[in-house]
């Protein structure tokens, strides 16, 4: 049973997988995070382009 064990904690098979998880769930978690200040600064964005070619057109 020690033996099992020994190998048991020594495999680091599947590591790799747990850890691609891991960073992808950081970057939904800060995508999520930055999206209403990212949102409100390309609408002000848009706004400001859509006005400057409704004055250019009048």
């Amino acid at each position: 049973m020690k033996k099992f064990w020994s190998r048991f904690w020594q495999d680091t098979q599947g590591q790799d997988l747990v850890e691609y998880a891991l960073a992808a769930g950081l970057v939904a978690v800060a995508a999520v995070a930055a999206m209403p200040t990212l949102s409100t600064t390309v609408n002000t964005v848009f706004t400001k382009i859509g006005s400057i070619i409704a004055n250019s057109v009048n």
